[in-house]
């Protein structure tokens, strides 16, 4: 029996694959709970339909990723903070300020996707950080720590 999965399914496969499954797995166990759909003529249509219309929309969501990080990678990024003697800062700079200085520069990057390499940042300088833009694309910029 041939099963269209609509769920991950541990040891058997992961979502819109075409599973071969015994008949009473099938039909007691995976369609009743949701997990998966018989694999008709029809529904392999609307699969077959769904993956070229989700592969057009994934596209579309990486060219603007890539363009979001060609537009990070010509920029010069300063954090500006509060600091004391000898360059150390008040607090620490994290990829909540990081993600509202790149706000501020016209670039939305959720700051959940961001990770700076040396945190917690205390002194003043040069850092690294990388930003997660889509599955597919990774940018890793750098940014200053300047004082205010």
């Amino acid at each position: 029996m041939e099963i269209i999965l609509l769920q991950d399914v541990t040891n058997l496969g992961s979502k819109d694959d075409v599973v071969t499954v015994k008949p009473g797995y099938g039909r007691n166990f995976l369609i009743p709970t949701g997990k998966g759909l018989l694999a008709t003529e029809s529904n392999r249509k609307v699969l077959a339909e769904n993956l070229k219309q989700r592969a057009f929309k994934e596209q579309k969501l990486k060219e603007e990723a890539n363009k979001i990080a060609a537009k990070i990678n010509g920029m010069s990024i300063k954090v500006a903070t509060k600091a004391g003697e000898n360059g150390k800062i008040f607090g620490s700079v994290n990829t909540v300020m990081l993600a509202d200085v790149l706000k501020g520069l016209g670039v939305e990057v959720d700051r959940k996707n961001m990770k700076i390499k040396e945190e917690p940042i205390k002194q003043l300088g040069k850092y690294n950080a990388t930003a997660k833009l889509h599955k597919e694309v990774v940018v890793e910029f750098e940014f200053e720590v300047t004082e205010e």
